[in-house]
């Protein structure tokens, strides 16, 4: 399925870029032809008017002179003219009954008729009169044996001006005069013109359709190998990664580092929860080897009948030490499945800290440890999660508490710099090793000597603080040198 859905992509890409190639072709070659042909007819209309204009004033100066439009100086002149102008002129009443005709461009069937018959279009003649002037595309009812451009002039005697002293048109029709040209011309260059650009088009097509396969053809293929190893690592080779595509600098080289960084993670990550559930297993198995051990010596009469209730009170503490590391799995995994909310509100840091102290009084007064607190006079008013700082607070100084040797020192601190509220929790014991020092915070790790000490420990408090603090992107820090270990965190302050 995947290779189908990529050779659609290759299939779609070529056919939208051919597609917008088409469309850009076919609108750059609609503009080209309507301006060239518009172009063409306004060239034909400027010739016709010049040479109506010469034609037209000739007539008005024959006129003017007395001769007739039906003339013989008259008709001589109009086919002189036409045989220059190469074009088709009509000479017409005011009526419009046509009195000479002469040009390339009459139909002969329609003028075997006397000429006497013969009549232009009356709309023609009613525009031509009205308006002054005439001009269009039209056969003249079939006059003309095909479409032509056809513009038209009045005839009128002249008149001296009285102002200028110059000849100007009296304004009288004594007859029309139309003149016509063959647009035939324009359609053959714009004929030819079009099969030169349509060759041209299919040309810049096909090699548009090879130079687009190609590049698209090299867009695709390392797609396909980013799927081909993305379809191997999904099918266990959890060891791929991408090699060829990695130094490349472009999207693809994104991708495939997205890839392999997304492989590298994943690869932690099963390693991590690998050992997870190595750890559990070792937890677990530990109190449950301890109690299935006890209650079969008591069953089956190994242990004395004067020392079952020991064992009872061993496989009673074990039992409480499977509860309570089942306690602290599931508050992990209510962490890790984001079930808390990161509340923020106002709330005394000092005071929290107090009244976790209190909590553990009576195990602070067991080891008759010596507490020492450094606390600003005022509250200090941090933001984040009342509840969340209670029990990152209780799992810092019962930590301590535990590790602390008895009589030894107990220190609590806060101080403030840079909007930042430093607390400050430590104890005197042993020194951790700095090898230690960067796993303290890794789940399920404990010291070896605490896994002798410490049989209520099981390596998950410290994990637990490190994750709480990160839900509210708070840091922090532990040292540990000459008998004194101290964590330190930081909250927000108001």
């Amino acid at each position: 399925m995947t290779m189908k859905k990529t050779k659609s992509m290759y299939l779609r890409q070529v056919t939208m870029t051919l597609g917008l190639i088409t469309l850009c072709m076919a609108l750059l070659g609609a503009g080209f032809f309507s301006l060239s042909y518009r172009h063409q007819l306004e060239e034909i209309k400027a010739t016709l008017n010049r040479n109506a204009g010469f034609i037209s004033s000739y007539a008005n100066a024959a006129i003017t002179k007395g001769d007739t439009l039906t003339g013989e100086d008259f008709i001589g002149y109009i086919r002189s003219a036409v045989l220059l102008t190469d074009t088709t002129v009509l000479v017409c009443s005011p009526e419009g009954q046509v009195l000479c005709a002469a040009g390339g461009n009459l139909d002969r069937e329609t003028f075997t008729i006397p000429l006497q018959q013969v009549q232009v279009p009356n709309w023609a003649v009613n525009q031509l009169v009205k308006k002054g002037s005439y001009s269009g595309m039209t056969t003249f009812n079939q006059l003309l044996s095909g479409r032509c451009y056809v513009t038209g002039q009045l005839l009128s005697p002249l008149i001296q001006d009285p102002e200028t002293g110059e000849l100007v048109s009296s304004g009288l029709p004594t007859g029309l005069l139309f003149v016509a040209a063959d647009t035939t011309a324009v359609l053959d260059f714009l004929q030819s013109t079009f099969q030169l650009f349509f060759v041209t088009a299919v040309a810049v097509l096909l090699i548009s359709l090879v130079i687009c396969s190609i590049t698209v053809q090299k867009m695709v293929d390392p797609l396909k190998g980013v799927c081909a190893f993305a379809h191997k690592f999904a099918h266990g080779e959890v060891d791929t990664r991408i090699t060829e595509y990695a130094n490349r600098g472009d999207e693809i080289g994104e991708l495939a580092a997205a890839f392999n960084a997304m492989a590298d993670s994943l690869a932690q990550a099963e390693q991590k929860r690998s050992e997870f559930v190595a750890n559990v297993s070792h937890e677990l198995k530990t109190p449950m080897t301890t109690i299935a051990g006890f209650a079969e010596g008591i069953l089956d009469g190994t242990i004395p009948p004067e020392k079952e209730r020991e064992s009872l009170q061993v496989i009673s503490s074990e039992t409480r030490r499977l509860s309570r590391l089942v306690r602290r799995m599931l508050e992990l995994s209510r962490l890790q499945s984001s079930e808390r909310v990161a509340a923020q509100e106002q709330f005394d840091a000092a005071e929290v800290l107090l009244r976790v102290l209190v909590s553990l009084e009576a195990k602070i007064t067991e080891k008759e440890l010596d507490v020492q607190t450094e606390l600003p006079d005022g509250p200090v008013m941090v933001w984040g999660d009342p509840d969340a700082v209670t029990q990152v607070c209780y799992n810092l100084l019962d930590n301590a508490v535990k590790f602390a040797v008895p009589q030894g020192r107990l220190s609590l601190r806060i101080t403030t710099k840079g909007g930042k509220a430093y607390i400050a929790i430590g104890n005197e014991g042993e020194t951790i090793p700095p090898q230690q020092l960067s796993h303290i915070f890794d789940r399920f790790h404990k010291a070896d000597s605490s896994r002798s000490t410490h049989k209520d420990g099981v390596g998950l408090g410290l994990y637990i603080v490190k994750t709480l603090l990160n839900t509210y992107k708070e840091d922090i820090t532990v040292t540990s040198q000459d008998g004194f270990t101290e964590f330190t965190f930081t909250l927000s302050e108001v």
